[in-house]
């Protein structure tokens, strides 16, 4: 029946020709709203809420990862200018990018290096506090010292439940490590995408790595029927978890101390613009979320995917949110950007974000690589593929003709100076040295240049 409605859901949004032919594209969300206006499940006080767990827990995350000792325990990622960078984009786009650029660094975040440690941690946690508190290990969570849970006994109770997710790779590590280090028996089920450094970690930790010749839904799928199947496994789901999305939701709280003590205004006449790479939604649907409670119409978001994986700008645009995939449009999710590669995007993050979201864009995985080598080489940063796709935000909301549509219909068309643009940086400080010298290898390649004559940066 889907088949057969493809050609009118074209004919009714046109842009959706130039995705089928792969091309970078920027779509600006016509259901967009003001955040006043909009009707939503969640609130701030969630966010709260989940920030006091992970307060909580900050005593056993020292405990158990010594290297957040520095930050006593606090997971979270730096905040940097990033003014070289954004005179590369200036010189690659041959345009004048106006505002300031920083790169939010969830690809160093601790534990395991990318976004997903946000969600994918706090869900984990969040499981083990709610067995404890069951089983009477806890009694009062404002009192109880949470160093408990590194203890043998904690560990010994939880090794009668098993932790089970889907993934491309960066959940399943968080959801992994995390899981194990607790004492859970932990399954991760590996889409075909997905890196092999990232199966060799997990499986170095003791963690069942399940594999697929398939896409990331069909691990999902199969991941969350085996979990079904035994009534002591919590299946942390990356489609629909209400959880996940509050564990990335915090992130904006975080953001908002960072703005406010490098000096960075916030507010109509100096707005905060992000740009949040997206697989299935999860990750950048939560911090959306977050930012529009604390900053609301003063922060626009814009999704940023692939453009053989556009899974969310699909759903959105034509309202079908997840009952169509990329491949219904015969687009092949096939892409370097393995924490990128979903053919159908989260129900529960389109259906929420629908009128939040200001657009979103795609990026070619050539344009992801050549902005790899130029990121290592200006700032001596090292990410993967994945997390490059939010660096062309500010060349398409500034240097293009559908940009400054955006800009003119947001009252915002000549305050460009002072906008604040914050690429979201989402994976990269674990993997091994080899895979990122491949990286870089292949970006060079891309620019056109000797490997001979580079080495790769001291990032």
């Amino acid at each position: 029946m889907l088949k057969e409605k493809i050609a009118s859901i074209v004919q009714e949004n046109p842009l959706l020709r130039n995705i089928m032919n792969l091309e970078e594209v920027f779509w600006e969300n016509p259901d967009y709203m003001s955040f006043k206006d909009v009707s939503l499940p969640l609130s701030k006080e969630d966010i709260n809420d989940a920030s006091s767990r992970l307060k909580r827990f900050e005593p056993y995350i020292v405990k158990a990862f010594p290297e957040t000792a520095a930050d006593k325990g606090i997971i979270e990622s730096p905040l940097v200018f990033a003014d070289s960078m954004k005179s590369e984009l200036e010189g690659m786009w041959g345009a004048k990018l106006p505002g300031r650029l920083l790169i939010k660094c969830d690809s160093h975040l601790k534990i395991s290096g990318s976004i997903k440690a946000r969600g994918g941690i706090y869900e984990v946690l969040k499981h083990a506090e709610d067995l404890a508190i069951k089983e009477g290990l806890i009694t009062n969570e404002s009192d109880a010292s949470y160093e408990k849970f590194a203890s043998p006994e904690f560990s010994r109770f939880f090794s009668q439940y098993e932790v089970a997710v889907g993934s491309t790779g960066n959940l399943g590590l968080s959801i992994g490590i995390m899981a194990a280090k607790l004492g859970f028996k932990a399954s991760v089920h590996m889409s075909a995408d997905a890196k092999q450094w990232k199966k060799d970690k997990l499986r170095s930790l003791g963690v069942n790595v399940v594999e697929y010749e398939s896409d990331y839904s069909a691990a999902v799928e199969e991941g969350r029927k085996e979990a079904a199947r035994n009534p002591r496994c919590y299946f942390v789901d990356d489609e629909n978890s209400i959880n996940l999305f509050l564990g990335y939701s915090v992130a904006a709280l975080r953001l908002k101390v960072q703005l406010d003590d490098m000096g960075i205004k916030v507010c109509d006449t100096c707005p905060l613009f992000v740009y949040l790479p997206c697989g299935v939604g999860g990750g950048p649907g939560g911090i959306a979320f977050g930012l529009k409670q604390i900053y609301g119409d003063d922060a626009h978001v814009f999704f940023a995917e692939p453009t053989h994986s556009p899974c969310m700008m699909v759903g959105c645009m034509t309202g079908l949110h997840n009952q169509v995939c990329v491949q219904d449009f015969g687009i092949d999710n096939i892409t370097e950007a393995d924490g990128l590669a979903v053919g159908r995007a989260s129900g529960l993050v389109g259906h929420m974000l629908r009128n939040l979201i200001s657009g979103c864009y795609t990026i070619s995985d050539e344009t992801m690589f050549k902005l790899l080598a130029k990121l290592a080489d200006s700032e001596k940063i090292m990410l993967e593929p994945s997390a490059l796709a939010g660096m062309t935000g500010i060349v398409n909301t500034i240097a293009t003709g559908s940009g400054q549509k955006y800009l003119l219909n947001r009252g915002i068309a000549g305050k460009e100076q002072n906008i604040t643009h914050i690429a979201w940086a989402t994976g990269g400080s674990m993997a091994p040295d080899e895979i990122m010298r491949d990286y870089y290898n292949k970006a060079l390649y891309y620019l056109g240049k000797n490997q001979t004559d580079h080495t790769l940066p001291n990032a």
